[in-house]
């Protein structure tokens, strides 16, 4: 990954400082023709996916596209919590690389059932106290808690992120969920790609993948596993990622077309923020203090956005006609709230195209008001974090897009 040398400006938080900008038009291509109906979308929407790859996250190298990860489930519990579910662990299997995907279904739910899947920070043990799920064992970034140590984790850490997995409300809507931590696919730090599954796929090439790559490559290796299960109906699965991993739900929702919804979660810069907005995070920053995460083309757009070809409002652009949901905090400044919602917005002429309803408002919601047809938003109260509230919102959108409450089948 190349060095990064541009020095970081501070933080602007001061909406008078927004620079002026004007986005690009989704539905115009190249040579300046216009999209204007659903059949012509494809086409445009290729060209859009290949820009990003290009200029973003990068491609996925050729000797990985067409690569798949052997699955095998290495343990089973039924009566899981408290008999309201089965747990699964399967290990996906690439070469000497192993990512263990853990899986809770419903029990009692008509199968197959529709699932949730996302990457963890810290490992599948840290969704839930219970000792039977598997401690991970990949390199973990520290924790000042003590629950890391020496990069590994620990018995200290189980159950740690409870609070952002609401496992027993989440089966009790009918769901399965599937998680996998995202060390296990690449590791969080710029080890000049010798680790995870870049072992396999060897050092990448300038406009090839960075880890948000890499680790939305991952959750495909994921569904594929979950279109496989009998249990899981796989036309109907979310992908679902918070801060640097809703970055990579949305790479994964535009690269993969399987995933039914896509939901973000402030993933603010290089997630569904609009780059010009240069609010809070930036390009620069972001590539300053995370090279390893996009392509090593994104860099020339450092303090430089307005030379980009594209906007994050493409990125969402590219789900349609499928649903995604966003989501921001009114503290998270850094993840620039109102640039999330633009992003949104400016999505919303491509889902026309389909005669579907995008945010369906002009201007930012109040706190805690969920907005949005095809595409959903609300802005939270409280920080940069996965809440009771968030969650409410993302069961009650894949209810209403997967065609009702499969708890109605408890």
């Amino acid at each position: 990954m190349m060095l990064v040398t541009t020095e970081a400006r501070a933080a602007n938080y001061d909406e008078a400082k927004v620079p002026e900008y004007t986005l690009p038009n989704p539905l115009v291509t190249p040579d300046g023709s216009k999209v204007t109906s659903a059949g012509q979308w494809p086409a445009r929407r290729g060209e859009i996916l290949d820009l990003f790859a290009e200029h973003v996250y990068g491609r996925v190298p050729a000797n990985a596209v067409n690569r798949k990860m052997d699955a095998k489930v290495v343990k089973t519990i039924p009566g899981f919590l408290g008999g309201k579910a089965t747990m699964k662990e399967v290990a996906l299997t690439l070469e000497d690389q192993v990512a263990t995907l853990l899986l809770v279904v419903p029990s009692g739910a008509k199968k197959p059932v529709p699932a949730f899947i996302g990457y963890n920070f810290r490992g599948n043990h840290t969704l839930h106290a219970d000792p039977r799920i598997t401690l991970a064992t990949s390199w973990q970034r520290p924790d000042k808690d003590g629950r890391v140590v020496a990069n590994k984790a620990t018995e200290k850490s189980r159950g740690a992120s409870a609070g952002r997995w609401p496992l027993e409300t989440i089966i009790d809507r009918g769901f399965a969920l599937a998680t996998i931590y995202y060390g296990d696919i690449d590791p969080d730090f710029d080890d000049g790609f010798k680790n995870g599954v870049h072992k396999v796929f060897g050092q990448p090439k300038k406009d090839e993948w960075g880890s948000i790559g890499t680790w939305a490559w991952g959750l495909s290796r994921g569904l594929d596993h979950l279109v496989a299960d009998p249990e899981v109906d796989g036309t109907k699965v979310a992908v679902i990622g918070h801060s640097r991993l809703g970055k990579t739900s949305l790479w994964a929702g535009a690269t993969d077309e399987r995933f039914a919804l896509v939901i973000s979660n402030n993933s603010g810069c290089g997630g569904a923020a609009l780059s010009r907005r240069a609010f809070g995070e930036t390009v620069a920053r972001i590539n300053t203090s995370f090279p390893h995460w996009f392509c090593d083309n994104f860099p020339k757009y450092n303090d430089n956005e307005s030379a980009l070809p594209l906007d994050q409002h493409m990125l969402i652009a590219l789900m349609a006609p499928r649903p995604v949901y966003i989501a921001s905090a009114v503290e998270d400044r850094w993840a620039d709230p109102k640039g999330e919602f633009l992003s949104g917005k400016h999505a919303g002429p491509v889902y026309a195209l389909f005669g579907k309803t995008g945010v369906g408002v002009e201007n930012q919601p109040a706190v805690d008001q969920p907005v949005g047809d095809f595409v959903g938003y609300h802005v939270r109260t409280g920080k940069h974090d996965v809440k009771e509230f968030d969650w409410q919102q993302y069961l009650q959108f894949a209810e209403r897009h997967f065609g009702g409450s499969p708890s109605a089948q408890l």
